[in-house]
């Protein structure tokens, strides 16, 4: 028989799982596979451990907050639309697996290796036996079901959806009160208890915010975007992100004659064909670092170097170039190249610019509604503030090695902003 399960989390206090609750048991059969299991060996934040030296969290962590933030606005969603309660179990599933087809070091290992982690999560839930057959034995069609909404975004209830997959979906508001508390900054900290209680169902039966949850929901947008900038966006993190993709897309050029890799990392560096599942579970950051450590100690010098400014944290500097135009951006990369070179550096291993757009908040992507009863209105038509998120914003890095930063910064400070 299985017994209640209680995990002690940092941020939401006892998730307790009750094993006669048929979604809770559920939950925790899911729990026990192990391709969930595997989510302890992956950081939920990537590398950003290097800057800020809390940021140790698990995607498993982070997937059990999931799952109770669904607990939690389901049962206050039930209060307008109790027929959502048919919907519990494939919630909990989806809450609780929406990250498995992460690699290692989460989005990190996304530009590493090239994969997408929502495609791996679907794949994992059809074709897993372990995760497929659990949830085909709660309702026939259920694995199928909760892979689409994970990898396809479709589901029958669009309020059930956008609890899994929204602007306000409960994965960003577990990473962003569990980012902010395990990095050590403030912007994070949300008014949750007003925004789920703020949760209702719109006519068409969406997902809705009653007006009273205005000021919370604002405030939970403006935290979003300040944690972008302040730590998903963080400029070191931009330069472990960079060294890391350097390190696999050089091991993969040299080739397993020169490169030491075993069987699992062999795959996913050379293997042309589509990973397998169990090659794919194989790898974490356990296995990737260890690659890392190898190469740093025995690998061929273009390899080695980049592994080891990352393991023995010896940075590359990052200089904010975003108020440069595309060309001004291009000159001072081809200006710091030069000047590594002359340093006695490769400068292929050590110079880059990484450019990314970001926007707090997308009007036509899932945008948020507001519903008082009486009328339904767009988020950013009643908020200011919310519009002025909607505009994008470029930002852009130089990476470049500590050795050339003097003469580069007088060469920026002779650009200036580009002209109007």
């Amino acid at each position: 028989m299985i017994q209640p399960r209680t995990y002690h989390d940092p941020l939401h206090g006892a998730i307790r799982l009750d094993p006669q609750d048929p979604a809770e048991a559920l939950a925790i059969d899911l729990i026990d596979t192990a391709p969930f299991q595997r989510l302890r060996r992956i950081r939920q934040l990537g590398p950003a451990f290097l800057t800020f030296h809390g940021a140790e969290s698990s995607r498993f962590t982070h997937s059990l907050g999931v799952l109770h933030l669904a607990r939690l606005a389901l049962g206050q969603l039930l209060r307008h639309s109790p027929d959502l309660d048919q919907h519990r179990s494939l919630l909990y599933a989806a809450a609780l697996l929406h990250d498995l087809g992460h690699g290692p070091l989460s989005h990190t290992g996304e530009e590493m290796y090239g994969l997408r982690h929502e495609q791996w999560s679907g794949r994992l839930i059809r074709e897993f036996p372990d995760l497929r057959d659990r949830l085909e034995a709660t309702a026939p069609g259920s694995a199928a079901a909760v892979a689409d909404l994970l990898e396809h975004g479709q589901y029958p209830s669009s309020a059930i959806k956008s609890l899994v997959s929204s602007q306000l979906d409960c994965d960003r508001l577990d990473y962003l009160l569990r980012d902010s508390y395990s990095t050590g900054t403030s912007y994070g900290r949300l008014d949750l208890e007003r925004i789920l209680a703020a949760l209702t169902i719109a006519p068409d039966g969406g997902l809705a915010i009653h007006p009273k949850g205005l000021m919370a929901v604002e405030h939970y947008l403006v935290v979003r975007d300040l944690m972008y900038r302040s730590v998903y966006n963080h400029r070191l993190n931009v330069v472990c992100n960079w060294l890391l993709s350097q390190a696999i897309s050089t091991a993969r050029r040299l080739g397993p004659r020169l490169v030491e890799a075993d069987a699992v990392m062999a795959r996913w560096l050379w293997q042309s064909e589509p990973l397998d599942l169990n090659s794919f579970l194989a790898n974490d950051d356990i296995r990737t670092g260890y690659h890392l450590m190898r190469w740093m100690e025995a690998g061929p010098e273009e390899l080695a170097e980049p592994c080891a400014r990352l393991l023995n944290r010896r940075l590359l500097k990052a200089t904010d170039v975003s108020q440069l135009d595309a060309g001004q951006r291009l000159e001072l990369l081809a200006l710091a190249q030069r000047l590594s070179n002359a340093a006695g550096l490769a400068a292929e291993r050590c110079c880059g610019l990484q450019q990314r757009q970001n926007r707090g908040y997308h009007p036509y992507k899932g945008g948020l509604r507001l519903w008082n009863g009486h009328d339904l209105q767009a988020l950013e038509q009643r908020s200011a503030l919310v519009r002025s998120l909607t505009e994008a914003t470029e930002l852009a890095w130089l990476i470049h090695p500590s050795e050339v930063s003097t003469a580069l910064r007088l060469r920026l400070a002779e650009l200036g902003p580009p002209s109007p």
